[in-house]
């Protein structure tokens, strides 16, 4: 995380604080956790697989991994509704010291747990319940961690701080592709099979405490801003208030709508940085290298981008930077898809996942930033985790699932293009009935951070 904070300096030296670059290192360092350990576990599902389903064909070793894969994200809404109405209540920070402990605990199972040859049918049950764990300390995690950068920033750069939200998830990305990559090239198959494959779960348990250690100094938004006797008072409505009620009895619209404007991104998300690079290996017959190259094209060019789009969106307004990404996609998608599979090259492959990942991050970035800015304070947190952990749940966690059954299916090579095309065109519409409230005050001057 160093490199991370360092990173920031000359971006906005001269418009950001010590205790502000604090906030963006201690905010994110979840998410390259989740995502570190979901790009990890999504290449090593051929060494999973077998160790845990031994029973099971090659197809259904992959399919029932997948679903392991998957089956965490069925967990991202509960943890969505329940942390995020946690940090409503109680305050951002604490919620994402919860979800920081649980995502080590998550990481620390998957390292420990013996393999079925060892203890049976204990060893799937205890991998799939350390997906559950992960899948709901990710639901609580994006939304209390993306509402702290927003509500930590000024009107005026919101979209630059948010950023880092998926910038920080794109450096999990690349770290987890580069470690799984030196794994399989440094050990033989026999030393991946016995041990290899659970380094990258020890490290990301060890990460945890460092950042629970750095998210402990953080200053929470619930009261920020306010005199010691009204930020007592102001917790004491927090925590007296019931977010969930308010967010389906009040803003049951906005909360569909903040669904579906980020279907395109989960979607997008879930081919282009998790399942294309391995579609190229599977599908298409490229070295495993090749794939994991591509992961690493795909975190570094939006971890590097993420900042500059935030930047973008606060200067050109987040529904025009969305809506002409999306548009772009729709053209590109297919014809990308096509020249990939008449000529499956590494060359081509980085060229086309270099493309998609310029696109996905021009989308995502600022569609994070909107979600947060569409809700009140009292329930932002909330409605910010619900939107997302609901869309990934639903339309992201299942997607490499789904788009494999469909391949098997069809036999159709481009059923991947035609599913994202679909949901990004989806989403596009969505988009228009949704305010752009790029540089308002979201919070109508209460607790507001000053520039």
């Amino acid at each position: 995380m160093a490199f991370l904070s360092q990173s920031l300096a000359p971006v906005a030296a001269s418009h950001m604080s010590v205790s502000r670059r604090r906030v963006i290192v201690g905010t994110t360092i979840g998410n390259a956790l989740e995502f570190f350990d979901f790009t990890v576990f999504s290449f090593l599902m051929l060494f999973i697989g077998p160790l845990f389903f031994p029973a099971a064909s090659s197809y259904g070793q992959l399919l029932l991994t997948t679903a392991t894969f998957g089956v965490g994200f069925l967990m991202r809404p509960v943890g969505a509704l329940l942390i995020g109405s946690y940090a409503d209540r109680f305050g951002r920070r604490s919620a994402m010291t919860l979800t920081l402990f649980m995502m080590g605990l998550g990481c620390g199972m998957m390292a420990l747990t013996p393999t079925h040859a060892q203890i049976g049918m204990v060893a799937p049950l205890v991998i799939v319940l350390a997906r559950l764990i992960q899948g709901f300390a990710a639901g609580g995690e994006v939304g209390a961690a993306t509402t702290l950068l927003v509500e930590h920033a000024p009107a005026s750069q919101r979209g630059f701080y948010a950023s880092w939200q998926f910038g920080s998830q794109s450096l999990g990305i690349f770290l987890g592709a580069i470690m799984v990559a030196a794994l399989v090239e440094g050990l033989s198959q026999q030393a991946m099979n016995e041990w290899g494959w659970r380094v990258p779960f020890f490290i990301g348990m060890l990460t945890a405490p460092l950042g629970w250690y750095i998210r402990r100094r953080l200053e929470d938004t619930l009261v920020i801003g306010l005199s010691t006797s009204r930020s007592q008072q102001a917790r004491a409505r927090a925590a007296s208030s019931s977010p969930l009620r308010e967010l389906f009895g009040w803003h049951k619209l906005t909360l569909l709508k903040s669904v579906l404007l980020m279907l395109g991104a989960m979607v997008s998300t879930q081919i282009i940085a998790f399942y294309m690079p391995a579609y190229a290996a599977r599908v298409l017959g490229l070295p495993t290298t090749s794939s994991l190259l591509a992961s690493v094209v795909v975190g570094a060019v939006c971890f590097l981008l993420s900042p500059l789009v935030g930047w973008l969106s606060d200067r050109c307004g987040r529904k025009r930077v969305i809506c002409i990404s999306r548009l772009l996609t729709l053209v590109v998608i297919v014809p990308c898809f096509q020249w990939l599979n008449a000529g499956p090259s590494l060359h081509n492959l980085l060229l086309i996942i270099g493309l998609l990942s310029l696109l996905l991050t021009l989308q995502t970035v600022p569609g994070i930033t909107m979600l947060p800015e569409m809700f009140p304070k009292s329930v932002r947190t909330t409605g910010m985790a619900a939107a997302y952990g609901i869309g990934v749940s639903v339309f992201g966690g299942f997607a490499q699932f789904f788009v494999t059954w469909l391949l098997q299916v069809t036999q159709q090579p481009l059923a991947p293009a035609w599913y994202m095309m679909v949901t990004v065109a989806m989403s596009t519409v969505v988009l228009l009935w949704i305010r752009d409230r790029t540089g308002e005050d979201i919070d109508g001057g209460a607790n507001q951070v000053g520039s």
